[in-house]
């Protein structure tokens, strides 16, 4: 395993150890979605509506 390998490993570990903590936000509107992949990376589809409009991710 390479250092980076190394470097991700741990980051991964400590992402799963992490606490969750407590957010108060205020918005119009909540979408609960699931991730699905996308390339290298997640995608997630929102209505139309909301193009151009800002937007808060919270991972659960």
């Amino acid at each position: 395993m390479t250092s980076g390998d190394e470097d991700y490993h741990d980051k991964l570990e400590s992402d799963h150890n992490r606490k969750k903590v407590k957010f108060e936000i205020y918005g119009e509107e909540m979408i609960k979605k699931i991730v699905n992949s996308s390339g290298n990376s997640g995608r997630v589809y929102l209505p139309p509506e909301w193009i151009g409009k800002k937007v808060k991710v919270v991972k659960c």
